[in-house]
C-alpha cells in the first residue's frame, strides 16, 4: 500500500482501525477500514469508477461483521438494499478511509452506514448505506439478531460514543 497520502498518525495499519485512530470526521465509527485506490478502477474521466465504491463497501461491510464474529460461515445474510452518494471526485493514487457503523439495528435487519474519506482532499467524498438482512440456514426464512449479537454489536459501537437506532 502506498502510504506517501496518508497523514502520519494513520500508517501504523494498512487495512483495518478502529475510531480512536481515525480523522476526526470518522472518529463515531468503530471500524475504519483502509483502501488503496488501484490505478485500474479509474473510469474514462480518470475518477474512480462508481461500481468500484459498491465494491468497497462489501469488502469495509465483511470486516465490520468480522469484527462483531458474525462472518464465521455459520450465518447467512442476504444484501437487501444498496445506495451510494458520491459528494467528490476521487483520483489515483489515493487511500480511502471507510468508516463503517450500524445507524438501525432492527429484528432480522441492519442497516450499515459508510462514509468514505479521502487522505489527499482530508474530506469525506461519499457516503453509503447498505441493508442486511440475517436469514436462516438455507436462506429462506428472516431470523432475529440474537441477544448475543446485539450486545457484541452495540458494545462495539458504544466504544466510539456512537448508539445505533433500535
Amino acid at each position: 500500500m502506498n502510504n506517501a497520502n496518508q497523514p502520519s498518525h494513520l500508517k501504523a495499519d494498512p487495512q483495518t482501525k478502529s475510531g480512536a485512530d481515525a480523522p476526526i470526521e470518522l472518529i463515531h465509527y468503530p471500524i475504519i477500514h483502509h483502501q488503496p485506490i488501484h490505478w485500474g478502477e479509474m473510469d474514462a474521466f480518470n475518477h474512480l469508477n462508481n461500481v468500484v465504491y459498491y465494491r468497497y463497501a462489501e469488502t469495509a461491510r465483511i470486516v465490520y461483521l468480522q469484527a462483531l464474529g458474525m462472518f464465521d460461515g455459520s450465518m447467512v445474510t442476504m444484501l437487501a438494499q444498496s445506495s451510494c452518494q458520491y459528494l467528490r471526485p476521487v483520483t489515483f493514487p489515493d487511500t480511502l478511509l471507510l468508516g463503517v457503523r450500524c445507524r438501525r439495528l432492527g429484528n432480522t435487519s441492519i442497516v450499515i452506514e459508510y462514509s468514505y474519506y479521502s487522505c489527499t482532499q482530508q474530506a469525506i467524498v461519499a457516503t453509503s448505506e447498505s441493508v442486511i438482512v440475517r436469514l436462516d440456514s438455507l436462506g429462506e426464512q428472516k431470523l432475529p439478531w440474537t441477544a448475543e449479537e446485539r450486545t457484541r454489536l452495540l458494545a462495539l459501537e458504544t466504544k466510539v460514543g456512537h448508539t445505533p437506532e433500535l
